[in-house]
């Protein structure tokens, strides 16, 4: 918040300190310029040079630093050399780094990139490198993209095939490839493409390299769902190898993957009883439409790459627990801005009533101890939205352990599918949320939804709690946040 010029001062100074031989020193500076990147981003930007060779440290976490802040200074004017800088530390890094590096790298990707063949190739890029590490959504989101780029079809079909032939053990680029040869398989067959040299392959190498797929151990079931469905598609391709396509899809009909033989016995179907119907079924995919959230994907993005890259340096401020199939979303924002404090209610103790004979018998000198059945925890309401009601109960584990439960239940009259929960705490209370229950809520409260959550508070400080609600209804994704300011039977 100070002066343009003293700020600036100060980033010159702390990019000094980053050739400093003490390692600490350089950690702080790291630290201090990832937190003043979003205040005075062109005063950063002049340290570039130095930031991205501390990529080549020797110290962790010097190295995760300076890979956040790498991806922070990325921008339109910047970005092919950046990419080239943090794609060969994508290629040379420890897997700690890997996930967290190749999502960076797909987000900048997607917001910055120059070209759609540039887009491509940095995607495929990664794919090869550390395709074991990457999202789960990084397969549809590559596919959406190549379904959109129609100009560039030819051009992706060969070059996923040719990383095919290479590579069949990174599973997202095994699947990616299946499903552009299943879609775009008479495009490689042609052997028509002006933007790099062609590759002349026959209908039989094609096949080949699908069944290599099917048979590989190392295959996925979804992967070989992929290259199954992409050899059906083949049948309305190609003219010559029809019937080994047939032979290919009948020998999964048996198969102990309850999927693959599923999707096994309705293609044999279509080429048995609707075989006139099997082109028209198996025609060339539509151009994907994007799913809106309320939000345009460029602002999306914008928030995913702030919360990859400020999210180790807020840990001094709140500690976050986040499930991984989650939606994408700034978990950063949980302890900020104004919320409705919620104040739970608690229904009264209902007083113990215990009988006492008419005599007054000496033994009733003991009347009010009898055993009585534990009370269970205390529950509230937090919240309650849409049909979706979630509860919180809380029992007192030790002296500074507590035990929350987390229970979602769904009304409505429609399903609700993605559902996640994500929790902050002030920064001196631990926090751990285990796996849920489930992750859908079926409708009419057919089901519920339960997770726990594992609190220590040595500090004993007064506990909040801020949670974050996101689910999948109707096809519409929603988020909502709702602030405990106390925990009930605390």
């Amino acid at each position: 918040k100070s002066e343009s010029g003293l700020r600036g001062l100060a980033i010159n100074i702390l990019g000094r300190f980053l050739l400093n031989n003490d390692k600490n020193i350089r950690y702080v500076a790291l630290t201090s310029l990832l937190k003043t990147v979003q205040t005075d981003h062109n005063a950063v930007q002049r340290h570039r040079s130095t930031i991205v060779d501390c990529l080549k440290d020797l110290d962790v976490s010097i190295k995760r630093r300076a890979m956040e802040l790498s991806f922070a200074l990325v921008n339109g004017n910047n970005i092919r050399g950046m990419m080239k800088e943090l794609l060969y530390f994508l290629d040379s890094c420890d897997p700690e780094f890997k996930a967290d590096c190749a999502s960076g790298v797909f987000l900048a990707a997607e917001k910055y990139a120059p070209s759609k063949r540039w887009h491509i190739d940095t995607i495929m890029r990664v794919l090869t490198t550390a395709g074991s590490y990457v999202r789960d959504d990084s397969v549809p989101n590559l596919i959406q993209l190549i379904t959109n780029s129609v100009e560039m079809h030819a051009y992706t079909v060969q070059r996923l095939y040719k990383a095919l032939l290479d590579d069949i053990s990174q599973q997202p680029l095994v699947q990616v490839a299946s499903w552009c040869i299943g879609e775009y398989g008479d495009l490689l067959l042609r052997g028509e493409c002006q933007e790099t040299e062609p590759v002349q392959v026959t209908e039989d190498d094609v096949l080949d390299a699908l069944e290599t797929v099917l048979q590989s151990h190392m295959s996925s079931p979804a992967t070989r769902g992929f290259a199954l469905t992409a050899t059906m598609k083949l049948s309305t391709r190609i003219s010559d190898n029809v019937d080994r396509i047939r032979s290919i899809v009948s020998i999964y009909g048996s198969c102990i993957d309850l999927e693959l033989q599923q999707r096994a016995v309705e293609y044999n179907a279509l080429f048995k009883k609707y075989d006139h119907m099997r082109a028209a079924v198996l025609e060339r995919m539509p151009v994907i439409q994007r799913n809106s959230s309320g939000q345009n994907s460029e602002d999306a993005s914008e928030e995913t790459i702030k919360e990859i890259q400020l999210t180790k340096v807020k840990q001094e401020e709140l500690v976050l627990a986040q499930q991984p199939a989650g939606p994408v979303c700034d978990l950063l924002d949980l302890l900020s801005g104004p919320q409705e404090p919620l104040q739970p209610s608690l229904a009264p103790a209902q007083p113990i009533s215990s009988t006492t004979s008419a005599g007054g018998d000496l033994l009733d000198l003991l009347g009010g101890l009898e055993l009585t059945p534990p009370s269970s925890a205390p529950t509230v309401t937090i919240y309650e939205k849409h049909g979706v009601t979630l509860t919180l109960g809380c029992e007192q584990e030790s002296d500074s352990g507590l035990l929350a439960t987390l229970t979602a239940s769904n009304s409505s009259d429609s399903d609700i599918s993605s559902f996640t929960l994500q929790a902050a705490v002030p920064k001196s209370v631990q926090l751990h949320m285990k796996a849920p229950s489930r992750d859908s809520l079926p409708a009419r409260g057919a089901a519920e939804l339960t997770q726990t959550v594992v609190l220590s508070n040595p500090n004993k400080v007064n506990l909040k709690m801020r949670i974050r609600i996101s689910y999948t209804s109707r096809g519409s994704a929603v988020q909502d946040t709702v602030q405990v300011d106390s925990l009930p039977g605390l």
